[in-house]
């Protein structure tokens, strides 16, 4: 049967029939174009409302049948959802929930499936359909669009996607990594929610040398929490929640020589621990803010460890010693007194005036370095003897009660 007109050549409208009232059941109802010589009543009609039952779906007529722009308004009378497919049953054109209605055309015919356009009615009266509008991080609730944060669990390593857009990433594991997307791919104000309720800690890492707070890398430790915000270009956190029980995060960090700035990252662990066989003095560089330091240097070989802000006092530390260490921004001060379990304690040089071991009543007394190779003593600001490597020499007078044994005066 050709449907081609023997005048125009083109396609034959069918005929319309205006209104259908259909119900369907357990089956799948493959609708024909109103042509002459149609075998059956299954016609689709210009408004068609169908009530199903079961596993039912409506298959639309062959698209090459008809002219483009061919049309249909169904709307859902029953108390299931259906799906309007394409001839055949071959694709989904669009789901016509309880209620609502769906209006439908062939925008393109080169073949019995077609393209076919769409447009929602809504809801008893026209409305838009939410469910066309949802995105990620919007959820449709009847006509209304709402937000949505759906968690998801996970213990292996996972890359954070642009479908990850509001969701809540919970880690399960042990230690593990979240990586993120390029920040350009994301885009700016792609967020996520972030919770380590695992085991060990998680590092959240950037990808193609973007930064997270400025660093390469964070950590989280267990119970602790954020929201991962990107500009576009970098990564922040909102938000970060620090467990108490995890006040105290330790660097381990492996050095030789030369200096070494720590990043803002780095340098949040409180407790440090350098490690390594020195083939030189080292220089580790911390940020110019008040903080204060627990400082292990397990290093190897007579080099020292020296920490600075870049400028200003330092603290100096020789193989196998620890400190602790108070920074004011800008100078470093060793607030050891008795050092548990070391082995060596370092004193900064002082001076004549300000002696680096002195006395809490009477601070211009004490011990000092003068220069290298001497070891002197202060009495209120005055220096009144020195030892070095040729033997002691005591400024002022001396008064000996047991006498003065060997050597020549």
């Amino acid at each position: 049967m050709s449907y081609n007109s023997p005048f125009t050549g083109n396609v034959i409208q069918p005929t319309d029939v205006s209104y259908r009232d259909i119900t369907i059941t357990n089956t799948n109802l493959q609708l024909e174009w109103p042509i002459n010589g149609t075998t059956t009543d299954d016609a689709a009609a210009r408004i068609m409302e169908v009530a199903t039952t079961g596993v039912s779906e409506l298959w639309m007529p062959p698209a090459n049948q008809s002219s483009v722009g061919n049309d249909a308004l169904i709307r859902n009378i029953g108390g299931e959802d259906f799906d309007v497919m394409d001839y055949d049953g071959q694709n989904v054109i669009v789901t016509v929930l309880v209620g609502e209605a769906q209006y439908i055309y062939i925008t393109d015919n080169p073949d019995e499936q077609g393209t076919w356009g769409i447009i929602a009615y809504g809801i008893g009266s026209s409305g838009q359909d939410a469910a066309t509008l949802a995105g990620y991080g919007l959820l449709a609730i009847g006509q209304t669009l709402n937000q949505s944060q759906p968690v998801t669990t996970f213990s292996s390593n996972y890359t954070a996607l642009t479908t990850d857009r509001s969701s809540t990433y919970v880690w399960t594991g042990g230690a593990g990594t979240l990586t993120l997307t390029l920040a350009s791919t994301l885009a700016d104000n792609w967020f996520m929610f972030l919770r380590n309720s695992g085991t060990g800690s998680l590092t959240v890492a950037g990808s193609g040398g973007n930064t997270i707070n400025g660093s390469t890398s964070i950590i989280l430790q267990p119970t602790d929490s954020c929201i991962i915000v990107c500009s576009g270009t970098t990564f922040y956190t909102v938000g970060l929640g620090k467990s108490t029980q995890f006040a105290f995060t330790q660097l381990s960090k492996a050095v030789l020589s030369g200096s070494y700035t720590l990043t803002a990252s780095e340098a949040s662990n409180v407790i440090q621990k350098y490690t390594g066989a020195l083939t030189g003095n080292v220089t580790i560089v911390v940020p110019a803010t008040v903080q204060v330091y627990y400082i292990v240097n397990e290093t190897t070989n007579a080099y020292t460890v020296t920490i600075t802000t870049g400028s200003g006092g330092t603290a100096v530390l020789t193989a196998g010693s620890q400190a602790t260490l108070v920074c004011d921004s800008v100078n470093l001060y060793n607030a050891n007194t008795v050092l548990a379990g070391a082995s060596v304690v370092s004193l900064n040089n002082g001076s004549v005036g300000a002696p680096s071991l002195n006395f809490a009543s009477e601070t211009t007394t004490g011990i000092y370095r003068a220069a290298s190779g001497e070891f002197n003593i202060a009495i209120l600001g005055v220096l009144r003897s020195t030892v070095s490597a040729s033997g002691l020499a005591i400024v002022g007078t001396g008064t000996f009660s047991g006498g003065v044994l060997g050597g020549t005066f």
